[in-house]
């Protein structure tokens, strides 16, 4: 099947005919062609210990139809102690490039078995790898790291912007070969609990301006996005809001931004790519779970609430990211330069200038 359009939300197949394995991703144009990763999830039911098969990237020349490269990142399938072993926790795979050392630079998040959050920092010559662990159990400022993204300004500087797992936002500085931080930082969106901490941080820059998006931290289900704006790389950030006002679900259209994409060429073409983690449970209204989540978390329930809010929980429908969607759309500004996500049933990037 050869596409023409990108019809968010709908099953995603690549060049050969299979559902694109690509999430918590991101897109990279390079010499001319896309090049969209993220986390294969093909076996991961709920009946398996399968977390991962690895880190897999698409090539395309036209943002619609994705050829399989494979696995640009492996796991290791003999190593049960390695964090990028099928039962490892591994999400949201981010690759920047640095012109100086010339290498791939990829970061990789992992869920510890001990409830912590760590760190797994690669490289490699092309895109496509080989990737080599450079570092692992990496806690950046000795946190406990969760969802991130990481971005290059032009000078060739980079940032990592990341949850403090259940707390706040950190936008850290990196080394100047991208595989560590280098101690300056500074905090944003100090929240008290799931599922109101943010988590999912999404960077991009348009007219100077930078934005974070982020979402909420109620695991798969999907909640309410939230924007801010700041002035420099590390803020400081004013929150704008929800950019889908249109949604009365409050859930981002049933999905989780991963990334932005800048489409070059483009004069202001900003693609909000997201996924769709749990496309069986839409009809779940997200009043539901934001009560259990915050009774959970939270320090006055009592016994009562707690057992209801578990068994709310368990009778939930569990996920199946193996057959997880996508929901691409583009973000518009009106002029005030307050961005907005509309959801769209189909749309095309010639559409746009």
């Amino acid at each position: 099947m050869k596409y023409d359009c990108i019809r968010p939300g709908q099953v995603w197949l690549d060049t050969k005919g299979e559902r694109i394995q690509a999430h918590g991703g991101s897109v990279m144009y390079l010499d001319g062609q896309y090049y969209w990763y993220g986390e294969n999830k093909e076996f991961t039911t709920p009946d398996r210990s399968i977390w991962h098969w690895g880190v897999r990237c698409y090539r395309s020349s036209d943002l619609y139809n994705w050829e399989d490269l494979g696995l640009i990142i492996p796991p290791d399938t003999e190593n049960p102690a390695s964090s990028i072993h099928p039962s490892s926790m591994m999400d949201r795979p981010h690759i920047i490039y640095n012109k100086k050392t010339r290498k791939f630079v990829c970061w990789l998040k992992i869920m510890e078995k001990d409830g912590s959050q760590s760190e797994t920092v690669l490289t490699a010559d092309a895109i496509t790898g080989p990737y080599t662990v450079v570092r692992e159990k990496l806690y950046p400022l000795n946190m406990s790291a969760g969802d991130f993204d990481l971005a290059v300004a032009p000078d060739g500087k980079a940032y990592y912007y990341f949850e403090r797992v259940h707390s706040e936002t950190i936008c850290a500085d990196l080394t100047g070969d991208y595989t560590d931080v280098t101690g300056y930082y500074s905090t944003h969106f100090p929240r008290c609990h799931p599922p109101y901490v943010r988590e999912a941080t999404a960077h991009f820059v348009r007219k100077g301006k930078h934005y974070l998006v982020t979402s909420g931290t109620t695991g798969y289900y999907p909640n309410p996005s939230e924007i801010a704006v700041g002035d420099s790389w590390h803020g400081p950030y004013t929150v704008l809001g929800d950019p889908h006002p249109g949604d009365e679900s409050r859930t981002s259209y049933h999905s989780q931004i991963s990334s932005v994409f800048k489409v070059p060429g483009k004069r202001d073409l900003y693609i909000a790519c997201a996924d769709r983690w749990m496309p069986n449970a839409m009809d779940v209204p997200y009043e539901s779970y934001e009560k259990a989540f915050n009774i959970l978390f939270g320090d006055s329930s009592s016994a009562e609430e707690r057992e209801w809010a578990g068994k709310l929980m368990g009778s939930l429908p569990r996920e199946m990211t193996c057959k997880a969607d996508y929901v691409w759309l583009p973000i518009v500004f009106d002029g005030n330069d307050i961005p907005r996500i509309d959801w769209r049933d189909e749309w095309r990037i010639e559409d746009y200038e």
